[in-house]
């Protein structure tokens, strides 16, 4: 859309005057910002002209204007200037970065809730991709004569573990053996390949020695599934109510309700190609999320698989303090899964500070 520079100063100003305030902006409060040197009447009537564009609403008669989802998108895409994290913000983030884990879906629960308390908006958080996932290794751990620990790790750094009892005593030579033939037969298979492989094994092993085997590729089987039904974490969902669009519950309750009840990874949305993606009011496509905005970033987990971490909340929401923060963090989490490391937790690269 070709808007003049007045009019861009004008609903950039409106629009950042909204983010702070959560109040209607009228043409007094433009005229008084410095920069602009136009009286209110011209400013009113700027304003009249991009309500007819579609890019301002007026919520009363008497009220000053709102930004509008697509004055919002032209403020995204065209007038909204770089944030520069502060040396305190880099340092929290680098501080939270460092989480004593290995798991891959705790990595991204806690991501998720580190999100969010930086945000302070509802998150989620969820790893996509990598249709492949096999398992990497098995560790059988003798506990007592009938009993042992299965251990699994998948090729994306997931650990499962399943203590066993057995009706019968077991030696810690048989247990060895049994572990060496589970990685030497059943790592790198998919979810579809672990069971003709197993049916393979069936005609060649004794039926003891099978039913151990068969114990342990079920155990395994059963990770593999509960991976491919990737669940999305959330966190924050109380924080909506501390934004005024949402002091109603009337309002609040659905996309609540929304973020909490059914973690699907599936209906959430998904950055397409770019590493950061913004969704603003109608071009969620999903109904709970028509009159929010999604702010979301992807990181490398390797292996073929990317995470997500995102926020959602009002329109009304800072993009460029929010799109900064998230896409620092997702860098600092692809650093973590493999790509140079992570810089030390105190360390306080050079920004400015505001």
């Amino acid at each position: 859309m070709d808007l003049s520079d007045r009019k861009k100063k004008i609903l950039r100003a409106i629009i950042e005057n909204y983010i702070e305030t959560a109040e209607p902006v009228g043409s007094k409060a433009i005229a008084s910002l410095p920069g602009l040197n136009v009286s209110s009447a011209t400013i009113r009537n700027e304003m009249a002209d991009l309500e007819a564009l579609g890019l301002l609403e007026q919520p009363h008669t008497s009220a000053g204007r709102i930004p509008s989802p697509k004055g919002y998108r032209i403020y995204v895409n065209e007038l909204m200037t770089d944030y520069r994290l502060s040396a305190q913000e880099t340092k929290r983030l680098n501080e939270a970065l460092h989480m004593k884990m290995r798991e891959l879906d705790q990595v991204i629960d806690q991501a998720g809730r580190i999100i969010s308390q930086l945000t302070r908006y509802p998150s989620f958080a969820l790893a996509a991709g990598g249709d492949r996932i096999t398992i990497r290794r098995f560790d059988l751990l003798m506990v007592d004569r009938d009993a042992f620990i299965i251990v699994v790790m998948t090729d994306t750094n997931v650990v499962r573990n399943r203590l066993v009892r057995l009706p019968s005593d077991l030696s810690e030579a048989q247990l060895q053996l049994l572990n060496t033939l589970l990685n030497a037969t059943f790592t790198g298979l998919t979810l579809d390949e672990i069971t003709p492989e197993l049916m393979r094994v069936a005609s060649h092993a004794a039926g003891e020695a099978y039913g151990l085997i068969s114990l342990v590729v079920s155990f395994a089987v059963e990770v593999l599934e509960s991976l491919e039904q990737r669940t999305v974490h959330t966190a924050g969902i109380a924080s909506l109510l501390t934004h005024p669009e949402y002091h109603s519950l009337d309002r609040a309750a659905p996309l609540m309700t929304y973020l909490s009840e059914d973690r699907d990874a599936a209906r959430f949305p998904m950055p397409d190609k770019d590493p950061m993606e913004i969704l603003i009011g109608p071009e969620n496509v999903v109904d709970a999320l028509k009159d929010t905005s999604v702010v979301m970033a992807s990181y490398d987990i390797g292996d073929g698989m990317r995470g997500v971490v995102g926020v959602v909340g009002p329109t009304r929401m800072d993009y460029a303090k929010i799109s900064a923060r998230l896409s620092y963090f997702a860098e600092g989490l692809s650093r973590m899964f493999g790509k140079g490391g992570l810089p030390p937790a105190g360390e306080d690269p050079e920004h400015d500070d505001r």
